[in-house]
């Protein structure tokens, strides 16, 4: 299963065709994902002590993942996944336009081949109090 956590997805089949939203939680044993303000069902919740009220809750149930594909951030198309590797690592990227869909990964890939090495670091820059500064004034 190539969808994560916290992915933003696009539901390509059944009642909710068409929206997008996050990964709450995913089951890559039962290949089920439930995403956000996706497959809503009502649950009857019955009191269990003197002080409650029974009540009626809303929540996502799971959907298939074949249902779903992943929105790339950089093209905003709603892409099958490919993988590369980098830094030894296996990397999810974009179809259309080869961008990262792993955020940890998403500078250092680019049209589908890793980066040459990056430029080094800059310096942090000096951090500075507000109250330091009033009193030079």
């Amino acid at each position: 299963m190539n969808i994560k956590v916290n992915d933003n997805v696009l539901v390509i089949t059944g009642k909710y065709k068409g929206r997008q939203g996050k990964v709450l939680k995913t089951d890559p044993k039962a290949n089920k994902v439930i995403v956000e303000g996706v497959g809503i069902v009502h649950k009857h919740e019955k009191a269990r002590k003197a002080n409650e009220t029974s009540r009626i809750v809303t929540e996502e149930a799971p959907i298939d993942a074949s249902n779903v594909e992943i929105v790339c951030d950089k093209c905003g198309k709603a892409t099958r996944v490919a993988h590369t590797e980098v830094e030894g690592k296996k990397v999810r990227i974009c179809k259309h336009c080869g961008a990262s869909l792993d955020k940890a990964f998403a500078k250092k890939v680019k049209g589908g081949k890793a980066e040459a090495a990056a430029p080094a670091e800059e310096a942090p820059k000096k951090r500075v109090r507000k109250r330091s500064q009033k009193a030079e004034e």
